[in-house]
């Protein structure tokens, strides 16, 4: 299957929303509001970034991207999350691929690092690793991971954007 990885376009808001949806229905350690964390976080202009996986002019995946806070002042620093591909689609490599375009873009623009919330081994691919100086109020401290592109570890409490306290 020939995958194309490109920023969203107003076009694809419902898709993605769809595609989110469907992503989660079925998926453990969620409350299901992921379709609503990233059509907030794009009303209030904080997606930093939206990439969709498209095949046959349809769209499979997404992954979104939005600055996080951190208590020491660190900036440049931001959440990866959520990222999801249709059930039909998964274990094919199509989440990898966001991932790797996700990072390489964050990078690109000049970010400092990326945190995630999520399984140690699949992040852990991709160079998160779990950082005691690094926490994320309220979850097992295992699974919030951290990626250091620029500079050292900041050290303090993360804070997503209110749009994940839905």
């Amino acid at each position: 299957m020939n995958v194309t990885l490109r920023a969203e376009t107003a076009a694809d808001i419902s898709s993605i929303e769809a595609v989110t949806f469907a992503a989660f229905l079925n998926a453990p350690h969620t409350n299901h509001t992921e379709q609503h964390i990233v059509n907030t976080l794009r009303q209030a202009g904080k997606l930093t970034l939206s990439l969709i996986a498209e095949a046959e002019g349809r769209v499979i995946g997404h992954v979104a991207l939005s600055p996080v806070s951190i208590s020491d002042g660190t900036r440049g620093w931001f959440g990866l999350g959520p990222i999801c591909v249709l059930p039909e689609h998964q274990r094919q490599g199509i989440g990898t691929q966001l991932m790797r375009e996700a990072l390489l873009r964050l990078r690109a623009q000049g970010a400092s690092g990326c945190v995630v919330l999520g399984e140690r081994a699949y992040y852990g691919r991709f160079g998160f690793r779990h950082e005691p100086a690094l926490i994320l109020a309220g979850v097992p401290a295992e699974y919030f991971q951290a990626l250091t592109f620029d500079g050292p570890l900041p050290k303090g409490v993360v804070t997503y954007d209110r749009a994940f306290s839905l």
